[in-house]
């Protein structure tokens, strides 16, 4: 069986693979798509879904996208959706960067991961959410990860995201949570 992740980002394939098993996952680049996916949407829902349907309608395999952001309570959920390209860049750092300035100063540092995974599986579209809570740090902390994983503490742990192993990190990080739905979605798919 073959599925196809709607992203290029070798980070979160690396993220994904290790959870799925029994499956080929296909990237973008496997299944020769190379455009630019547009994600106007305010909700994770939307914009996974766009994604998701824009793969599936060019190649016609089993497709999944996810869309997911750091959500920050002092920030009233931000940067939520916005969290790529907070910054107004598509650049980690300075997104990271302004995430700890516009910090500056609060005491409610409490933040939290969500991703919501958009499976298109026999033409019919399911969606699986995952969170993980945490806090944010004052400064970075750790090489690993991508995003703003070196400034969230996820509760429960004193090392963030890009600190600890990535075994851990997928054990409880909100997109090992949704593909971890997913795949028992798709494994339960496989015996009917």
């Amino acid at each position: 069986m073959e599925l196809v992740i709607a992203s290029n980002n070798k980070g979160k394939i690396r993220e994904i693979k290790p959870l799925i098993d029994g499956i080929e996952l296909l990237s973008l680049q496997d299944v020769g798509f190379n455009e630019e996916i547009e994600e106007p949407f305010h909700t994770f829902e939307q914009n996974a879904l766009a994604k998701a349907s824009a793969i599936h309608a060019f190649c016609q395999k089993n497709t999944f996208a996810d869309d997911s952001g750091i959500c920050v309570n002092a920030l009233n959920g931000l940067p939520g959706v916005d969290s790529a390209h907070y910054s107004g860049s598509r650049d980690d750092e300075q997104n990271l960067q302004k995430l700890l300035h516009d910090l500056q100063g609060s005491e409610d540092r409490t933040a939290y991961y969500k991703a919501v995974i958009c499976l298109i599986w026999a033409d019919e579209v399911y969606y699986f959410e995952g969170i993980c809570n945490g806090r944010i740090t004052e400064v970075k902390q750790g090489s690993g990860g991508f995003g703003y994983d070196p400034i969230f503490i996820p509760d429960g742990y004193e090392q963030t995201f890009a600190e600890l192993p990535m075994d851990i990190k997928n054990s409880i990080s909100h997109r090992g949570k949704a593909v971890r739905k997913m795949v028992e979605f798709l494994n339960t798919m496989s015996q009917n």
